[in-house]
């Protein structure tokens, strides 16, 4: 997607929209020709899996309406996904591309269309360290976004929520539409165009992680997706160098079981330690390392291969093939996933989080849900790296 998005803004249409993505996008144009007309409020709700193509929607959003004149904003709460694409887009970018903490001082319908991509990362309040409390909004960001355009479009995954101030649900957008008077559209994106369009692969990962229940732990095979198990990372890494070329990309990311440490001497710190294989996390998005891409272009710049990246640089990215270590936060038992907080170096608030099994799950759905070729997985954990040979996952040969 980030490879055509400034064509697409450009007025080249790089994307042929298909099936429920062509539905949506039609909604969404009907939605803005009736609210100005009408002088109404439309809420338009877009929910799909990793790979329906939700952000194709909202590029082709942004690019259509744009150019026939309409005020038209794209928002997320990932800085990396909106740095990439103000990066890709250039300084034509303008106030197209901005963050979900941007809105509260925004006049009422003052835009005709936001677009909240990611929408699952909306928090329950906007909060700005350089503004007093007691100049902060109190209205829930999520009204915010719903007030400021005649025709707030909001594309989300409910199980990409991995923080606990995340509270981006279709009930918590549905009960904002509702208090600003505003009419609910909703639509299922049904289709899956990630992971090779293997519609069976995601639902596999969501049974496996006991994100979804009915499903079999068994891996039965997919000629259209690539899944391996590794013994160990290095034999994962080898097998994405052989991946990572100049028409594939090819990334390893991890579980966030070591700490992350500043660049030491103006070089990456090797943290994530496994036996003797030892490799830096990427950049952390506020520091600058010569020859290492920043936190937000680790996933798209081919300079990011070698570094692990982690939940918060690889979700909203995707490469053609993906690597996942699972780290001690979650291991496989007799009776099941066990998760524990104490093997975490995530922030203080998620390990403390009531929900945190959840969250942890939905890392891990996230970081096996980055590839559209394949996969490569491996486990810290002898026990759960049985299991996972035990159910079918192929060993690499």
């Amino acid at each position: 997607m980030l490879d055509h998005v400034s064509e697409q803004i450009k007025g080249n249409d790089e994307f042929t929209l298909l099936d429920e993505q062509l539905v949506a996008y039609e909604v969404v144009r009907r939605a803005v020709h009736e609210s100005r007309r009408s002088n109404t409020k439309k809420v338009i709700i877009v929910k799909g899996g990793p790979g329906s193509g939700k952000s194709v929607i909202a590029t082709a959003v942004l690019g259509d309406l744009s150019k026939a004149g309409y005020n038209v904003s794209h928002a997320t709460g990932s800085r990396s996904f909106t740095t990439t694409l103000k990066k890709i887009v250039g300084t034509k970018a303008g106030n197209l591309f901005r963050y979900t903490h941007n809105f509260g001082k925004v006049e009422p319908n003052d835009l005709d269309v936001l677009i909240t991509d990611e929408a699952h990362r909306i928090r329950e309040f906007t909060v700005l360290r350089n503004v007093r409390r007691d100049q902060r909004s109190v209205l829930p960001q999520v009204d915010e976004l719903v007030q400021a355009a005649r025709v707030p479009l909001f594309l989300l995954d409910e199980h990409q929520v991995v923080r606990p101030n995340e509270i981006g649900t279709i009930n918590s957008i549905e009960a904002s539409a509702l208090r600003n008077g505003a009419e609910v559209i909703n639509i299922d994106l049904d289709g899956h165009f990630r992971c090779g369009g293997s519609e069976y692969y995601l639902r596999w990962v969501e049974n496996l992680l006991g994100l979804e229940t009915g499903g079999s732990l068994k891996w039965e095979g997919d000629e259209n997706f690539e899944l391996f198990l590794a013994q160990t990372p290095a034999e994962a890494e080898e097998w994405l160098r052989e991946k990572n070329t100049e028409e594939r990309t090819a990334r390893l990311t991890a579980g966030f079981c070591w700490p992350w440490s500043n660049p030491v001497n103006g070089t990456l710190v090797n943290d994530v330690v496994i036996g003797d294989w030892r490799r830096p996390w990427n950049l952390k998005p506020d520091k600058r390392v010569p020859g290492i891409p920043p936190a937000s272009l680790w996933a798209s710049d081919p300079a990011g291969f070698g570094q692990v990246g982690c939940i918060y640089t690889a979700q909203g990215f995707e490469y053609d093939y993906a690597g996942v270590i699972i780290g001690s936060d979650l291991v496989w038992r007799a009776n099941g996933w066990q998760t524990d907080p104490s093997k975490s170096c995530d922030l203080r608030e998620i390990k403390r989080a009531s929900n945190f099994d959840e969250l942890v799950k939905h890392v891990y759905r996230v970081l096996l849900t980055r590839g559209l070729k394949g996969c490569v997985v491996t486990s810290v954990d002898a026990e759960t790296s049985a299991m996972l040979a035990d159910i079918g996952i192929p060993r690499i040969a």
